[in-house]
């Protein structure tokens, strides 16, 4: 081969090269730009005030986990337009209430090698009225239907409930003194009437009745209760098993919870159920896939709970009845409150 005939293939070849080189770079380009596009085509978020107060409108508070500047904020959208355009509050939060002009925000931040967590107790503009350390990861939280309560549970270990092998911490605080009630564990658990004492005691999931009633759950001995908690005489009394995560419905009558069911996957073992308190009558929802979370009541006939979805979790819908069947409320969100 000639030296012409080397230069022109080299040429040839540094050529080729670089039209695979400028193809790579323009498809990667394009995949990044159709994920762009994915992101835009998610919901419309602007920042903007998200007070608490429940005058007004009814509106649908949220930690929004679409992608984006506002990732993890709370947001908030007309109640009867979830998909609409939510405004963003700058706050962010692992877990959410709010009620009646009080919020509960349970945050997270690296420090060191490890994180820090705390519960922050918010007023009716989203400032800080007093901060607590927390244990570990966040798991729960709510507000008191007057807003004078609050409660949070966290993983002092482990991270899910699904195994036997994690510890909780679950605390209430009293707004009105700030009075402090740090670890339920130290409460009574009364069980017939006895004295109920295991050193494997969990508690967490504190749905509220009023501002000294409450319900929760109580795992020990392997098994799991609903709970009625008195503030006031620091109990906890036993009404029924295989109770977990329970929600009390707007009129004080019906808890719903995700419930055990025999042969479920270890991994995913729940299904959403609710009871009747007065009868201890279990109902069965038409959500049959797995639930691990705590549900809230929309209203008196709806519940709202949170499925994995695409970018963490996405808000559905189902009747509280156990009729019709499941729908998706709005996409990319988690830990609702409704307010107004």
């Amino acid at each position: 081969m000639t030296r012409t005939a080397r230069l022109l293939t080299l040429l040839a070849a540094v050529l080729l090269l670089g039209a695979v080189g400028t193809v790579a770079v323009l498809h990667a380009a394009d995949r990044s730009g159709r994920k762009d596009r994915e992101q835009a085509g998610g919901p419309v978020i602007t920042p903007g005030p998200v007070p608490l107060a429940p005058d007004g409108p009814r509106r649908l508070l949220f930690r929004s986990t679409a992608w984006g500047p506002h990732r993890d904020e709370i947001t908030a959208v007309p109640a009867d337009r979830p998909d609409g355009p939510r405004t963003a509050s700058g706050l962010r939060c692992l877990r959410f209430h709010a009620a009646a002009g009080t919020g509960i925000c349970l945050q997270g931040e690296q420090e060191g090698l490890g994180d820090r967590y705390t519960a922050v107790v918010l007023d009716a503009g989203l400032h800080e009225l007093k901060r607590y350390p927390a244990a570990g990861i966040p798991t729960r939280s709510r507000v008191s239907p007057s807003g004078h309560l609050a409660a949070w549970t966290v993983f002092v270990s482990g991270d899910s409930y699904a195994g036997t092998d994690f510890s909780t911490r679950t605390s209430i605080v009293d707004t009105r003194g700030w009075t402090l009630y740090d670890n339920l564990e130290t409460f009574t658990v009364l069980d017939g009437g006895k004295p109920l004492k295991s050193p494997d005691t969990n508690i967490w999931g504190v749905t509220f009745a009023d501002d000294n009633g409450f319900y929760a759950t109580v795992a020990t001995g392997g098994r799991t209760y609903l709970v009625r908690g008195d503030l006031g005489a620091r109990t906890l009394t036993t009404l029924h098993q295989n109770v977990e995560c329970p929600s009390l419905s707007p009129d004080g009558t019906r808890v719903a919870y995700k419930k055990r069911v025999a042969g479920a996957s270890p991994d995913a073992p729940w299904r959403l159920y609710v009871l009747d308190l007065a009868t201890m009558t279990e109902t069965a929802t038409a959500e049959q896939r797995n639930i691990d979370d705590q549900a809230l009541w929309a209203d008196g006939r709806t519940l709202v709970y949170a499925l994995a979805g695409d970018y963490g979790a996405d808000l559905w819908t189902v009747p509280a009845d156990g009729s019709g069947s499941p729908a998706v409320l709005t996409r990319s969100a988690v830990a609702p409150a409704y307010l107004g």
